[in-house]
């Protein structure tokens, strides 16, 4: 009985110390943000059109 209670007690032990991990399925959907490139071609066509304005009108500055 001697030899047997330390070997359940350190048993007992470590299954306490198990980690628990959770799967959960979000409650709202997910959404990916598409914005940014949208953005960034407005952007673009834009400091070209001004670049051109620029090169095209010397007197605008």
């Amino acid at each position: 009985m001697q030899k047997i209670l330390p070997g359940v007690v350190i048993l007992l032990l470590l299954s306490a110390c198990t980690p628990r991990v959770e799967v959960a399925v979000p409650d709202k959907p997910i959404t990916i943000n598409l914005n940014v490139k949208i953005e960034h071609e407005v952007r673009v066509k834009v400091e070209k059109d001004l670049e051109n304005l620029f090169d095209e009108e010397d007197s605008i500055f």
